[in-house]
């Protein structure tokens, strides 16, 4: 949510915030105009109810002394009963005023960072590369076949199991995945990252808080309760969970800052665009992430930032691919960010790079819509916080790249040095 003092100083500055960002599911200019129309209406109404509760209460105080002295009080109870009635019609209307306000509010995005290019991903910009790209001597392999040959993945049994979009890790297929998520996790603990377990299935407010509702609100898989009206939801990313920690709560800046990962199964009902390309386990409805977290004071937080960008570079690194870092443009960042960094590896069948982390500074935004806040001690006053996240890593791409990458001519793979003591020392897979 954006601060609304932002938007009351400087309204087209704004609109051209949104504009660089290319916002087009709203009108973003009708809207800050509706805001503060509304603002406006809200301060109005407050002011005049507060005027005529103070007329209630000095007309009230008059009839202990008028009924002594004798004197009618029926002019009296009329205007108190009048006074009352305009009260009660004002916090109607001003229940009105505030709940559309609050719905424009949640509404828009968050403003892009405003040293980011305008527009959409053509504006991206390639901050640095390691490594060099992947070369064979032989006519390589799609993943799809590798993992089907060496008996890592079984995708007919997957489907059969929950449709198109899924696939089952299978025998030493499932022990490289959990090698993956075992090296991501003992990263992080190095690190002096905590390590959160959060529930899978989450109440509606989380993702109004993370900034993912309402917009993207019939993009997850929800679920039906049949004991009440309560909307809960299979949480798309650990994001979703863990920007709720703090929700409501001010924090000791003594505290700060708060520096967490969550392993998670996250379930998208979106799986991607089933490009030839793109087939077998680039895109699924559920796959494995462990994601960063940070919630840091205002000063810290481009630090911050920094900091979760190496730590993806190095898990990449750790792993032996090439990659690039990218810094994107407003337009291609996700609603609640203001700036964005992808890790981008090549995935050799789909001829490209592909995005296996992105790290996302949402500053203030998230901590307004779920009101997180630290006390300063200078000044003894709370103040908003800031949130960022990355992934580190998801392994619904760095699973195909490290088979597609890491094969041989013979159809084996070799299995990168860092998982090696989490599979018994084994160095190669092949095929049986």
């Amino acid at each position: 949510m954006l601060d609304i003092k932002k938007i009351k100083e400087n309204p087209d500055a704004v609109k051209a915030g949104f504009r660089a960002k290319e916002v087009s599911w709203i009108d973003c200019d009708a809207t800050i105009d509706r805001i503060l129309e509304l603002d406006e209406q809200r301060r109005s109404l407050i002011t005049e109810t507060e005027a005529k509760k103070a007329q209630q209460n000095k007309v009230s105080k008059q009839i202990p002394a008028m009924k002594k002295a004798g004197q009618d009080c029926a002019p009296v109870f009329a205007e108190m009963a009048q006074l009352k009635a305009d009260i009660a019609a004002a916090a109607e209307k001003l229940d009105a005023v505030e709940s559309e306000y609050h719905s424009c509010m949640l509404a828009l995005p968050n403003l892009p960072d405003p040293d980011l290019k305008p527009g959409g991903k053509e504006n991206n910009e390639p901050l640095r590369y390691f490594g060099e790209p992947h070369k064979f001597d032989f006519e390589p392999k799609h993943h799809v076949d590798l993992c089907s040959d060496l008996g890592l993945i079984d995708y007919e049994r997957g489907v059969k199991l929950a449709g198109a979009g899924n696939w089952m890790y299978t025998a030493m297929g499932a022990r490289l995945e959990w090698a993956l998520l075992n090296y991501f996790i003992d990263t992080h603990i190095a690190d002096g990252y905590d390590f959160i377990l959060p529930p899978h299935m989450l109440e509606y407010q989380c993702g109004e808080t993370a900034g993912q509702f309402p917009k993207f609100a019939d993009e997850v898989y929800k679920i039906a309760n049949p004991t009440d009206d309560r909307t809960h939801y299979m949480l798309p990313t650990a994001e979703a969970a863990l920007a709720s920690i703090y929700r409501d709560e001010i924090l000791s800046e003594a505290d700060l800052p708060k520096k967490l990962f969550a392993y998670t199964p996250c379930f998208r009902r979106e799986a991607g665009s089933h490009r030839a390309d793109e087939r077998g386990m680039v895109r699924g409805h559920q796959f494995n992430k462990v994601e960063m977290f940070q919630f840091c004071k205002p000063e810290d937080s481009d630090a911050a930032f920094d900091e979760l960008v190496t730590k993806a570079e190095n898990l990449v690194k750790g792993l032996g691919f090439h990659f690039r870092t990218v810094k994107l443009a407003a337009g291609d960042c996700s609603a609640s960010m203001a700036r964005t960094y992808d890790i981008e590896i090549q995935i050799p069948s789909m001829n490209g790079y592909k995005e296996v982390s992105s790290v996302s500074n949402a500053r203030d935004y998230q901590a307004r819509r779920g009101n997180m806040r630290f006390r300063r001690e200078s000044t003894g006053k709370p103040e908003f916080l800031h949130t960022l996240n990355g992934s580190g890593l998801a392994t619904s791409r760095i699973f195909p790249a490290m088979v597609e990458q890491n094969q041989r001519a013979d159809g084996s793979i070799v299995i990168p040095e860092v998982l090696r003591k989490y599979l018994g020392g084994l160095e190669v897979i092949e095929r049986k």
